[in-house]
């Protein structure tokens, strides 16, 4: 069985101790890191790219809502914590579970069964994904086409929506940047930032940027701006 990396986010010694007694109990979890606060943990994250997040809400300084949109790629994410009005909240970060403290046993099996099977249903979406040579169909208003995938060199939010750059078009979508980002082959598609999705085939140059970012010229003469966060997977993502 494939292992589950994870890696907890935690202030308290005590609560991260309490968390690596239960998770004994769960073999296929393997805890490769942990960190005291939302800082050294967004370090640890992007670091070692774990499946599973355990992360307490409240903690110094920042709080752990603040690590999740610090985050370009968030992992599967089960808050713990002592207390239960962040609960909705925690939901709309999308997180797959919520564990009170104290945690019981029973609870906190019902946690990693929750995480099994969200990851079983990850796996079956990437059997699902498309080919370059695969045609989507588009429509935009009157507009209809029939493009390939290896014809897109571009998506990027806008608002609820999404747009999509191919050839010499570009058309708006109904879809979320994440449900887009699921069904693409990742060998050629890449996540920039938070806000687009570059076919790597179409970068022509690439530029150090400011504060530790990349500038990756497109088609079009369009500028997308990999983030600091993005550009070393990026690096290990096109390097030999």
């Amino acid at each position: 069985m494939k292992k589950i990396k994870a890696v907890i986010v935690e202030d308290s010694r005590l609560a991260r101790n309490e968390l690596k007694e239960l998770i004994k109990n769960h073999p296929e979890i393997q805890i490769i890191g942990e960190a005291e606060n939302v800082d050294l943990g967004f370090e640890l994250i992007n670091n070692t790219q774990p499946d599973l997040l355990f992360l307490d809400i409240n903690m110094p300084e920042k709080d752990g809502f603040a690590l999740l949109e610090m985050l370009d790629n968030v992992p599967i994410t089960v808050f713990t914590t002592a207390f239960d009005e962040y609960a909705i909240k925690s939901f709309e970060y999308n997180a797959l579970d919520y564990l009170l403290k104290p945690i019981n046993l029973k609870r906190f099996a019902q946690a990693v069964e929750k995480v099994n099977t969200n990851l079983i249903e990850r796996a079956e979406k990437n059997e699902k994904k498309l080919a370059l040579d695969n045609q989507i169909f588009i429509r935009d208003g009157e507009k209809c086409w029939l493009v390939k995938i290896s014809d897109i060199f571009l998506f990027e939010v806008d608002g609820n929506y999404t747009k999509v750059f191919f050839q010499n078009e570009k058309a708006t979508i109904n879809k979320s940047l994440n449900q887009i980002e699921e069904k693409l082959p990742e060998k050629y598609f890449f996540r920039a930032n938070r806000n687009q999705i570059v076919n790597v085939q179409y970068i022509g140059k690439i530029e150090t940027w400011f504060s530790g970012n990349l500038l990756a010229e497109l088609p079009k003469d369009i500028k997308v701006e990999i983030s600091r966060r993005q550009a070393s997977n990026f690096k290990d993502k096109l390097s030999l």
